[in-house]
């Protein structure tokens, strides 16, 4: 089997497995990945995670051409901004996961550090996530507000929509985008029992050792 046969099955494979645990529902979310080439496999536009076929992903060459498969994701202007800012990016996933959309609707949350440092993981996998306004679906703007980051985050939350992911791998940006749903269903869990996160030392100590991209 080709490395571009293996990644057609691999994206099928964890999307029906987020889709099997309702982290995203009936034909919601998307998702792209690098090929070797440097051209990109994405999930076509008005498909299920639960029920994607590996031949039939929408197929870029290096120049962003589409060459094959159905027509793409309505939301390819994320991806494309996340792989256009972001060098270490091989895989971008976005979902419409429950928590995470809740706890976006919440007037206390912090537009520049959407989720409470509750785990060490949350930080580890994500850094700070940043919270966008409401954009409505497969508004080219919401490509033009993750290019104004610069490529300084690797995870944004639309609000009232989904999370939104960049990896280096696609195995990578699905286990990010499940630890954002996450932590967001612990806050929600949490939310007024004034629970102990974890201190700033804490925090600044994962982000030494690990080197996470925390201050920007």
């Amino acid at each position: 089997m080709s490395a571009e046969a293996r990644l057609r099955e691999q994206i099928c494979l964890l999307a029906k497995s987020m889709f099997d645990r309702g982290l995203t529902g009936g034909s919601t979310g998307n998702i792209s990945a690098r090929t070797e080439d440097g051209g990109l496999l994405v999930s076509p536009t008005g498909t299920s995670f639960g029920r994607l076929d590996p031949g039939r992903l929408s197929r870029f060459d290096a120049k962003g051409v589409l060459i094959g498969g159905d027509a793409p994701t309505k939301e390819m202007p994320l991806h494309s901004a996340f792989y256009e800012t972001r060098s270490t990016a091989g895989a971008v996933v976005h979902l419409h996961s429950c928590h995470s959309v809740a706890l976006s609707m919440l007037p206390e949350v912090d537009p520049d550090n959407f989720l409470p440092p509750l785990t060490p993981y949350g930080i580890m996998k994500l850094g700070r996530v940043k919270l966008l306004p409401f954009f409505l679906p497969g508004d080219p703007a919401m490509g033009e507000a993750v290019r104004g980051l610069a490529g300084k985050r690797s995870a944004v939350m639309l609000a009232n929509h989904g999370p939104v992911v960049a990896g280096k791998d696609v195995e990578a940006a699905c286990n990010a985008i499940e630890e954002l749903e996450d932590t967001a269903r612990l806050a929600l869990l949490t939310r007024g029992m004034n629970p102990r996160g974890l201190t700033e030392a804490q925090v600044q100590a994962l982000v030494t050792k690990f080197d996470v991209a925390w201050d920007d």
